[in-house]
């Protein structure tokens, strides 16, 4: 497995798991459980939830599923931005790491940029990171102008920046991606496979098809070439989590990628961070 380095050294696999929508529907709770162990067996040991997701019944399953081995998990959760001030984060920490069966979390991120200032969060982050609350913090959704006011506000401790990236919301490469990368803060990319939705297009079919992998692999696997990128798909099923398992080995040819720029051309001017 394909590791990124974060700005501690600490390194972590490049393929991990998402888990937008779980724990909210009781029939889909098992194969939810199955899939998430499954990806630990095949080393996709970063794991990202939220409080929002579910309103805290995906990080239950994640507790129910991955409890026995939490110490080789690499947990991330993320906090409502009207909770990440100093008075309501380390209360939404607490909740998070009740509803999570753990007394840590590896990674606490701010989910969205909202009203409270950011050097405001950035104290109350630091304060659960010397507290043993959480091993190292982050951000989510935050575009280049406003990550060049993060770290004027003292946020040089970030560790990563969550964002909306794949072949189809290529708008970062103009100026986020390499302003992280000069800033050597990872991407951690949600939504790599645009919730299911780039699996439709004919051309990433075509070219999957006749590389012998899957059109999910091949979306992962453009994510998963650029260094210092962490691609963290859901998949609620093993089948699915296999298949996205196998991404992480395989290596797109510089025709497959060009053909891929060109079904997927990056937008000629820069644009706004998307957001899902």
């Amino acid at each position: 497995m394909k590791t990124v380095t974060l700005p501690s050294g600490e390194k972590i696999p490049a393929l991990g798991q998402g888990s937008w929508m779980m724990g909210e529907r009781p029939a889909h709770r098992a194969a939810e459980i199955a899939a998430l162990r499954e990806g630990v067996e095949h080393g996709m040991t970063v794991i990202d939830t939220a409080e929002m997701y579910g309103d805290g019944a995906a990080e239950r399953v994640i507790a129910e599923a991955l409890g026995p081995v939490r110490d080789e998990i690499f947990l991330v959760s993320k906090a409502y931005p009207q909770n990440a001030s100093r008075t309501r984060l380390a209360k939404a920490c607490e909740a998070s790491l009740k509803r999570l069966g753990t007394d840590r979390l590896d990674l606490y991120l701010l989910h969205w940029r909202g009203s409270v200032p950011l050097a405001e969060t950035i104290e109350a982050m630091e304060v659960l990171r010397t507290a043993g609350k959480i091993r190292h913090w982050g951000v989510s959704n935050l575009d280049t102008d406003d990550m060049e006011e993060l770290i004027q506000a003292g946020g040089e401790g970030c560790a990563t920046d969550q964002i909306l990236y794949n072949l189809g919301r290529r708008g970062p490469e103009h100026d986020l991606l390499p302003w992280l990368e000069a800033q050597a803060i990872p991407v951690m990319a949600y939504s790599p496979v645009e919730q299911g939705r780039l699996l439709a297009n004919r051309v990433l079919a075509e070219l999957a098809k006749s590389i012998g992998a899957t059109p999910a692999q091949v979306a992962l696997a453009w994510v998963l070439r650029r260094d210092g990128v962490i691609a963290i798909p859901k998949a609620s099923t093993v089948a699915h989590v296999r298949d996205n398992a196998a991404a992480a080995n395989l290596v797109l040819s510089g025709g497959v990628i060009a053909a891929l720029d060109a079904a997927f051309p990056r937008p000629r001017q820069r644009s706004p961070l998307e957001m899902l």
